[in-house]
């Protein structure tokens, strides 16, 4: 009796739907408690239940791991998940497409990128669908594999000289709402994570890039980059931006972008697509990332179930007209906006990647970790409830107002110490004692 009530006590209980999907069932995996998520859009008369692409999620989790029991009644506003054992291999999946129900391979990368170091064996995943064109709801392979990989290798994962790094590469354009995009991801295992200390700033150094276009005029990709360069050429030297055209048959010129493969007949999707990546490097290591594309719809998003990393899901779309797209030159100066005011905010990271860095600071040895952020997220806010939920980790916050360089003292610049800025922007240092989460199927040595 007292053992089954401590099993129901361990459940992880929802009624609030499809919030933070892919958040809680991670969550689910890592702590190895069942997750019961109640109300999965049943106000919704016209298509109550899970959508398609998070259905494929479940389906993708349930590949990748050995005992999992998922149970989804008639309807599909219940969901029961009972986590087994993450495994990792070799997987091929294919991600839902088309304008009902379709999103990025971005959206199911953030959902393995905390599981993919925990397997029994190395991971090697090959998805499948749509890489560019949504980064206004999901980011791009080229994003991830600035901002997302750089930090798992400073976790201590792929750093031991026995494996090679966390790689994301990009075999194959494509962009939304057709994709066929082709997209792989490596990951080797490790039997627990290195204590983060990620707090110094430093000053930006150099800003790289990636302009993608697929079956459009070479030259958009050409005018985004130059605008682009045109910004932050006013704020130092060093910035150099490729440009990786595509065209339906193979690919007519390479920029050798992040993340960027060799395949010379890869070609791209049907569906054309502009978008940008701008990464800002300081002299501390950290990277700053920032994306934008060229906008597919009129709408943004109208958030049901709230579950991205950027806070978007459940879109209602709408066509534009030709008149009303975005010229090249609007997009790269947009790009260059969004980089200056991640840099501005003063973190070690860039919003988009805020959630997925306190997750892994969870799941470090029982030491301090500790991180700068800018101004928190909407969704690392609710991560932090999560977490302290599922791991009974909490995080001490502490607000400083500082200059970029490190000390509350100086008002330097993150460009340089000109003076024409007094003080710095608040940013947050989060420190907390993880759980010393180890990897059991990881044989010690």
């Amino acid at each position: 009796m007292s053992s089954s009530s401590n099993k129901a006590s361990r459940t992880l209980k929802y009624a609030d739907g499809a919030t933070q999907f892919r958040l809680r069932l991670v969550t689910s995996l890592l702590s190895s408690r069942p997750l019961l998520l109640r109300n999965i859009r049943s106000d919704d008369l016209d298509a109550p239940g899970l959508r398609e692409h998070e259905a494929s999620f479940l389906r993708l989790l349930d590949r990748m791991t050995n005992g999992t029991r998922i149970e989804i009644n008639a309807t599909g506003t219940q969901l029961r998940f009972k986590p087994g054992v993450l495994l990792g291999g070799d997987i091929e999946h294919d991600c839902p497409v088309g304008s009902n129900g379709g999103r990025s391979v971005g959206w199911f990368l953030e959902g393995v990128f905390p599981l993919a170091a925990f397997g029994k064996e190395p991971l090697r995943l090959t998805l499948t669908g749509i890489t560019d064109g949504t980064s206004d709801v999901d980011p791009s392979p080229d994003y991830l594999s600035s901002s997302f990989v750089p930090l798992m290798i400073k976790l201590g994962i792929g750093d031991d000289g026995d494996h090679p790094p966390p790689s994301l590469t990009v075999r194959k354009r494509g962009a939304a709402p057709a994709g066929g995009g082709v997209v792989e991801f490596s990951c080797p295992i490790v039997k627990e994570l290195r204590p983060l200390d990620h707090v110094d700033f430093g000053k930006v150094k150099r800003i790289r890039g990636t302009a993608v276009s697929c079956r459009i005029p070479p030259s958009s990709a050409a005018r985004v980059a130059h605008s682009a360069k045109g910004v932050m050429h006013r704020l130092l030297p060093d910035v150099w931006i490729h440009t990786d055209v595509h065209s339906g048959s193979g690919r007519k010129r390479k920029g050798g972008g992040v993340g960027v493969g060799d395949d010379s007949a890869g070609g791209c999707g049907p569906s054309p697509g502009l978008g940008v990546m701008l990464t800002a490097t300081t002299t501390e290591g950290v990277c700053l990332s920032s994306e934008c594309s060229m906008n597919h719809n009129v709408k943004g998003s109208n958030n049901e179930g709230g579950d991205s990393f950027y806070d978007a899901d459940d879109r209602e779309e709408e066509p534009l007209q030709r008149k009303q797209m975005e010229l090249p030159e609007d997009l790269g100066r947009r790009s260059a906006a969004l980089l200056l005011h991640e840099i501005h905010a003063g973190g070690c990271v860039d919003a988009g990647c805020q959630s997925f860095a306190l997750l892994m600071m969870c799941l470090t040895p029982e030491d301090v970790s500790r991180i700068r952020l800018g101004p928190l997220s909407p969704y690392a806010v609710v991560g932090l409830r999560l977490y302290k939920e599922a791991f009974g980790v909490e995080f001490k916050l502490r607000v400083v107002q500082e200059g970029r360089s490190g000390s509350e003292e100086d008002g330097e610049d993150a460009f340089g110490d000109d003076g024409r800025r007094s003080r710095g922007q608040k940013t947050v240092v989060c420190s907390c004692l993880g759980i010393g989460y180890r990897n059991m199927a990881r044989a010690s040595t």
